[in-house]
């Protein structure tokens, strides 16, 4: 990020801060709008990004085997409220012409597409879009459950609440394949 577009973001916390009669002089939030803006540079690093790139494809000879990353752990940003929703990402996939992803790269895949404002269905469904794009499988299945500060800190107030959301793809939109990844997620 720019540091006329941190100086914005800086500003724009100040303001904030003021607005809500906060005194920005005071020795606990002098720093805090620059601190703000490093992490929002930070926590939102991919939204000017326009696709996935760091990955290496590998080639294998096991095809039609489903491959499970299980419980990778992500924090994203509710675009509702800008407030963090977070959890864990589970990914299945079935490889297709014989080529097969680094895990470590799926791990990067949910960090990219967390790395933005969203909504958990969304970032869900994205998941399941960027990994096709790259890998073109027989079949893909997401499931991501996230605790939201916007329903434990604000309105409602149900905090412990976890939400989970789970897209499907190809070969994997079947019951039987479904049943197989949520068993498999059991273990």
């Amino acid at each position: 990020m720019k540091q006329t577009e941190l100086k914005k973001i800086e500003l724009a916390v100040q303001t904030i801060l003021e607005t809500v009669g906060e005194d920005i002089k005071r020795p606990g939030l002098k720093e805090t709008p620059a601190r703000v803006a490093r992490m929002y540079a930070e926590i939102f690093a991919s939204v000017k990004q326009t696709e996935f790139t760091d990955y290496k494809m590998f080639k294998t000879d096991s095809e039609n085997d489903l491959v499970i990353v299980k419980e990778i752990p992500f924090y994203s940003m509710c675009e509702h409220h800008l407030l963090p929703f977070w959890g864990t990402v589970s990914v299945g996939y079935v490889p297709k012409a014989g080529q097969i992803i680094g895990l470590s790269k799926i791990a990067r895949l949910v960090d990219y597409v967390a790395k933005r404002p969203s909504v958990q269905e969304r970032l869900t469904s994205q998941i399941v879009t960027e990994l096709d794009k790259i890998l073109r499988p027989g079949g893909i299945a997401v499931e991501v459950k996230a605790r939201h500060m916007c329903m434990e800190m604000r309105g409602i107030q149900k905090t412990g609440s976890e939400t989970v959301t789970a897209a499907f793809s190809g070969g994997l939109k079947n019951a039987v394949a479904k049943s197989e990844f949520q068993q498999r997620l059991a273990l």
